[in-house]
């Protein structure tokens, strides 16, 4: 289905700024690499308790802009587009952008209050919600029936009601009932989290759905068994999942239960659905869709290495040792990067008809290898960490950081490389876009002419 271009500008302007906030968040990530490998450097203007939220909170937004500005998207594509209400996605667009330069401007600023993510003051996340509840009308009104829905509909809806549920859940320390305790204020705090990113997944996992429909020109995959197996499970995921990062807190057993068994699950799946898609396309589909699928591709790699990895941060005897190191941040990257952000650049290559490029198919590589190094030299220093915090003998703290430097040189090098490759992309994408655009534009005025 055509959608009218002027329904088309929002949804890509989400994107562009997704690219924006990827690019602060990983200048920012290389200044705290190299404030580990250099220990001080850069404190006075910019510390390390500035940098790190400048970094985490970027990145969310990326996955968060580009997650949004993709599900508007393929949303039209879908078909359901005619009451959408161009006003208030206009209005939505406003809210995140004005709202999200005013938290990396706080942190720039030295202006905390907040928790984790979202460690800015607490007043900013009204307009956020604001923001997300006129996203979630424009979804709701754009529907014009619920009946025979495709897979990754209901995994969009549900991404988009339960990270407006979790993102709320994550302010309740503001109340005294839940700060006073310690117990009930982290156990919160670290469900919220989990679950939180299990909505923006859901987004993400279901747009990945839409384009393997898109390219194998079937629906097969979306309305499959082995699809709603998957959505289930991940909503059972964003309910109880969370479980592992609470193991060390004194809570109810059987919610740890509940969550190692799903944990060995929902990564799987999604792996699974890939694999078998991959497989059944043509030979000519794959090429003519070469570079979203190349995307595709490591994002089922990533999968398998990131579950891998979860599954034994899942297991209580490993996860005490693995508990607050350098592992969980290779966790974190793994998914961050190399399932959610190549998912998000096999999106934007498809939404911004990105032409395919022989330099993205070389950067393409540098940046998955790069990202491996990257993975491992976290995983090692995060060994050495867990050996550290567990031995009986207690080594001082900087002896054990200063023997971590070798690894921290290796992660911040090759960290250099990685940023370098995937702002090539991200640029190659935005530009080759707009030089078609611009051929598509003057091709059409020579025909009316």
């Amino acid at each position: 289905m055509m959608v009218p271009s002027h329904n088309n500008i929002i949804p890509k302007s989400f994107l562009l700024v997704a690219f924006v906030l990827l690019f602060t968040g990983l200048s920012f990530g290389l200044i705290g690499a190299l404030q580990y490998v250099m220990p001080g450097i850069l404190k006075d203007g910019f510390s390390f308790q500035k940098v790190r939220p400048l970094h985490v909170s970027s990145v969310v937004f990326w996955i968060i802009f580009g997650a949004i500005g993709t599900v508007l998207t393929y949303l039209q594509e879908h078909g359901t587009a005619k009451n959408y209400s161009h006003s208030l996605l206009k209005l939505q667009f406003v809210i995140f952008v004005i709202t999200v330069a005013a938290i990396l401007i706080s942190y720039l600023t030295g202006n905390f209050g907040g928790r984790e993510y979202w460690e800015f003051p607490p007043y900013l996340a009204i307009p956020l919600i604001a923001g997300w509840l006129l996203f979630l009308i424009n979804f709701i009104r754009s529907v014009s029936s619920f009946k025979n829905q495709p897979v990754y509909f209901w995994m969009w809806l549900t991404g988009i009601f339960f990270f407006l549920f979790t993102f709320l859940e994550s302010y309740l320390w503001i109340f005294p009932f839940f700060a006073e305790n310690i117990i009930k204020d982290m156990t919160i705090q670290w469900k919220s989290y989990g679950s939180m990113v299990g909505s923006w997944n859901m987004l993400i996992y279901g747009s990945g759905i839409f384009l393997m429909d898109k390219i194998s020109g079937s629906k097969d995959y979306s309305k499959s068994k082995m699809a709603f197996g998957l959505y289930f499970l991940g909503l059972f995921n964003l309910m109880f999942n969370w479980g592992h990062h609470i193991y060390t807190l004194p809570t109810a057993a059987f919610v740890k239960y509940i969550s190692y068994a799903v944990s060995m699950t929902e990564l799987f799946i999604f792996g699974k659905i890939i694999y078998d898609w991959k497989s059944s396309i043509t030979t000519a589909q794959k090429y003519f869709n070469r570079q979203s699928y190349m995307f595709m591709v490591a994002a089922d790699a990533w999968v398998f290495l990131t579950l891998s990895l979860a599954i034994c941060m899942s297991v209580p005897a490993i996860n005490l040792y693995t508990h607050g190191t350098h592992i969980t941040v290779a966790h974190t990257m793994g998914a961050t990067i190399g399932i959610n952000s190549m998912l998000l650049f096999a999106f934007a290559s498809d939404i911004l008809t990105a032409p395919s490029s022989k330099f993205i198919r070389i950067w393409f590589w540098i940046i998955n290898i790069s990202l491996f190094v990257f993975w491992i030299s976290l995983i090692i220093a995060g060994v050495y960490k867990s050996i550290w915090q567990m031995s009986a003998v207690q080594q001082p703290f900087g002896n054990m950081m200063r023997g971590l430097h070798p690894f921290f040189v290796i992660f911040f090098i090759s960290g250099i490389v990685l940023a370098t490759g995937l702002v090539a992309v991200s640029v190659l994408m935005i530009k080759r876009s707009f030089v078609r655009a611009t051929a598509s534009r003057n091709d059409l005025i020579a025909n009316v002419q």
